[in-house]
């Protein structure tokens, strides 16, 4: 009796085993990608395989078959992690979302401008957006806020720039934000409004420092970064000098200011679009730093024009030869022609918030280098959708009505593209689209990043497939094409949710997740007082100083 009892146990052990193993051969999962080549940045593999997803997973990644309620033949296309773009300015809106999808875009966030009320920025977007959502603090922002004197009271991120640059000049027509420098109560206003939005979370601090270089001292940009410092977060920034090519205003000084702030503070930092003259030399200072252990990175995007508004600061006639720009190669997106400075100066003094195109073209010998850089990510700085008639695009609008830089449109199958015609290695191109910036963000804490950039079991499952062979940008600096969505990636994951199907974005489709810190309960900014600052450096025994010695001049 006890004997056939323990031959009923071993077989009934082993026909549990049995079923065990059926049911992991007859697991449904909800998406199942089939036959594509399945890349890797992070772990180097590279191989045809089956990729099984459930719960917005990657579970299995496979030689065996597998079967899935979402079936997608991926054979001869490439199945990457999705793209991430850290200095995406359109996807404030859902036309600048769908052409960014369309461009296998899956985690646009803003760590150059940035947005104010950052809370309520995230509130307004979770759950309402088909794709993932994150940005920094805006220092610019900060600055209109205390030093123009304007409210900003809603969720505002690089939507509204234009408008606010232009009513800065309202009130005494000097954009004060830009060229006015802070007293010591102004600058604590500022740095304490600023840590009330890491407060809450948001991924950093961003600073357009290039456009406020004359009202910015060394010592706010320094306590700035210290803010961001203070919570272990990453500082990115649009230099100051920013293009400048002669001594004594070398535009690489404005990259050593902040990446010499940044060592001391031991803190994560971009310097965004590092794609203007002296960019060598930057590269070669943030290698050697990685190899020391910080964690600092660069962006560039792939074309040789950039995009600015036309009141900006390195575009004044006192400033724009040394930027290494002139107004005849500035471009006029809403008439697709060239300008000249008397077109210039009539439009600036207008509207100064007018959105223009600028060649620089020492780039053209510079963009085949960028793209073999190691840790030099593709961040397209990607500019608010607007129409030739400076009306902002609504999310179902043609792509033909877009009038702007076609980096909004077209960088990241340019690069794809560009890197193809190059013989950059895919992997290499796969690393500046989507893992770098995974692994730097995930490094300074974003546990968001920690799971994505990848393509490996166990990671979320935001996924670009496209074909390599024929993956291509299509838009142009021509009116009416410089909207054009890019075409041969065909389908596009978001949280292991479809979004793009047949290189169709669908409708009402909102898988999308807010990358960004824990909400914490308290701020850490402690204001500055002069004596208290000495003493700290100094100890209690420092020469008193008056008044006029520490402040700014004027």
């Amino acid at each position: 009796m006890r004997l056939k009892k323990v031959w009923s146990l071993i077989f009934g052990g082993a026909t549990g085993i049995m079923l065990i193993a059926n049911m992991g051969l007859a697991t449904e999962y909800d998406v199942v990608i089939l036959n594509g080549r399945v890349m890797d940045p992070e772990t180097m593999f590279d191989a045809v395989r089956n990729v099984g997803i459930k719960d917005g997973k990657i579970v299995t990644i496979t030689k065996e078959t597998i079967r899935g309620k979402q079936t997608i033949d991926a054979t001869n296309h490439v199945v990457a992690p999705g793209f991430i773009d850290t200095q995406q300015h359109s996807a404030g809106s859902l036309w600048g979302v769908r052409v960014g999808l369309r461009d296998g875009l899956t985690t646009p966030m803003d760590f150059e401008i940035g947005a104010i009320n950052v809370a309520a920025w995230y509130a307004e977007r979770e759950g309402k957006w088909p794709v993932n959502i994150g940005t920094v603090a805006a220092h610019e922002y900060h600055r209109m806020r205390v030093m123009d004197k304007m409210p900003l009271p809603d969720p505002v991120d690089v939507w509204r720039l234009g408008e606010f640059r232009g009513q800065s000049y309202e009130e005494n027509d000097i954009p004060d934000w830009a060229d006015t420098k802070a007293s010591l109560d102004q600058m604590n206003q500022i740095l304490a409004g600023l840590d009330e939005e890491l407060r809450a979370g948001a991924l950093g601090i961003g600073s357009t420092m290039g456009y406020m270089q004359n009202g910015v001292t060394t010592f706010e940009m320094f306590q700035v970064q210290k803010v961001a410092a203070n919570y272990d977060r990453t500082f990115a920034s649009h230099v100051r000098l920013l293009g400048n090519t002669s001594p004594p205003t070398e535009g690489t000084l404005g990259g050593l200011e902040e990446i010499a702030n940044g060592v001391a503070l031991n803190q994560p930092f971009i310097l965004s679009h590092n794609n203007n003259f002296g960019w060598w030399e930057i590269e070669e200072r943030l290698q050697l730093l990685r190899a020391q252990g910080y964690n600092v990175w660069s962006e560039y995007y792939p074309y040789t024009a950039g995009s600015t508004t036309i009141g900006a600061e390195m575009i004044k006639p006192e400033n724009i030869e040394g930027a290494g720009m002139s107004y005849e190669r500035m471009l006029n997106p809403q008439t697709g022609e060239f300008m000249n400075q008397e077109e210039y100066e009539r439009i600036a003094k207008e509207d100064p918030g007018f959105m223009i195109v600028a060649f620089i073209d020492a780039r053209d010998a510079w963009l085949k280098m960028w793209l073999r850089v190691p840790h030099m990510t593709v961040a397209s700085d990607a500019m608010p959708p607007v129409d030739d008639e400076g009306n902002y695009l609504e999310g179902d609008d043609p792509y033909e009505k877009f009038s702007g830089h076609p980096r909004t449109a077209g960088t990241h199958a340019k690069v794809l593209r560009l890197g193809r015609e190059n013989d950059v290695p895919l992997m290499h191109t796969l690393a500046q689209l989507s893992y770098w910036s995974a692994l730097h963000l995930g490094d300074a804490g974003v546990e968001a990043m920690k799971v994505r950039g990848r393509m490996q079991e166990g990671m979320v499952a935001d996924i670009t497939i496209f074909d390599f062979e024929t993956v291509t940008d299509n838009s142009d600096y021509a009116a009416g094409k410089n909207g054009l969505p890019s075409t041969g990636i065909p389908y596009v994951l978001v949280n292991g949710q479809i979004v793009v199907k047949d290189s169709k974005v669908l409708d009402g489709v909102f898988p999308g997740q807010p990358i960004r810190y824990p909400v914490e309960q308290k701020g850490r900014f402690v204001p500055l007082e002069r004596k208290t600052y000495l003493e700290n450096i100094l100890g209690k025994d420092f020469v008193e100083l008056d008044d006029e010695t520490m402040k700014p001049t004027h």
